[in-house]
Formats: structure tokens, C-alpha cells, sequence
């Protein structure tokens, strides 16, 4: 028969914050790592030729994919120039706030030791979001839209 952790005076039982503490890895590592990116981004200027690969769907087809000037986005945000960022890839720019929002949702869930869920994990969220993405695609390779290009 498994005990139950047993609340202390001092916190949790120790098994339960090594289990709080590892369901945190996820999301310590998600920021880690973006922030290593952005702060490469910002340093390394993206809008100077030669110091990151092209788009190899932009180099192979000549059309802009849906993540083309994201790390000019990025670069931009950083400096502070949000008018510029949105005009660089502005699907991108406004899903970042849903992406903050489902990163604390991540990090308050992990930290309760819950799984992490969401109404936009939903199977029509997801059909829904991938319509946008693919008419964002089309949309910003035509002529009449070239403000969406990057």
C-alpha cells in the first residue's frame, strides 16, 4: 500500500517537491533556451546579409513561408521597434501573446504538479489555427497583400 506525502509544518513532503521540481524542467528549459534564441537574435542582427541561412521553402520557391522575418520580428521587438516588427511577420506578432499566456498556464499547472491543459488544445482549435496558418501563407504571396510579406 502506497502512503500518501505527508504535509509538514516546513512545506511539502520531500517527494512531492522533487516531483514539483522536475515537472518545472519542461518549462525551465522552453525558457532557457528562448531566451538564448532571442538574445542570439538581438545580438546577431538578422537584417545583415550572410549572418543566418535563408528560408531554404523562400530559396527553393521564391514565396515567402509562414515564419519568413520571424527572427527579423524578433530582432526588432527587441530593439524596441514595434511598428517594424509587426510589418515583418505580423501573424507571428499576434500570436505571441497567446504563446506567453500558454507558457504561464504551463508554468502555473507545472507548478502545482497538474498536467498541463487548455481549451486550445482542442481538435477544432487546432484545424482552426492550421486554416489561418495556411491562409496567411497563400495570402502573403500575393500580389494585392504585399503587406503581410516580410
Amino acid at each position: 500500500m502506497t502512503r500518501a506525502p505527508v504535509q509538514t509544518a516546513t512545506g511539502p513532503a520531500p517527494r512531492q517537491a522533487q516531483s514539483r521540481a522536475r515537472g518545472m524542467l519542461g518549462p525551465g528549459v522552453v525558457l532557457a533556451v528562448t531566451a538564448a534564441g532571442v538574445a542570439m537574435v538581438s545580438v546577431v542582427d538578422p537584417h545583415q546579409p550572410g549572418h543566418y541561412p535563408t528560408c531554404p521553402f523562400l530559396a527553393l520557391t521564391g514565396f515567402y513561408c509562414p515564419g519568413c522575418g520571424a527572427m527579423r520580428m524578433v530582432n526588432s521587438l527587441t530593439h524596441g521597434h514595434l511598428g517594424a516588427a509587426f510589418g515583418l511577420n505580423p501573424l507571428l506578432f499576434l500570436l505571441l501573446p497567446v504563446f506567453a499566456y500558454l507558457y504561464g498556464r504551463w508554468v502555473v499547472l507545472s507548478s502545482r504538479g497538474e498536467a498541463m491543459s487548455s481549451v486550445l488544445f482542442r481538435p477544432w482549435v487546432a484545424h482552426v489555427f492550421l486554416g489561418v496558418i495556411v491562409a496567411y501563407w497563400i495570402l502573403r504571396n500575393l500580389p494585392f497583400a504585399h503587406a503581410l510579406a516580410p
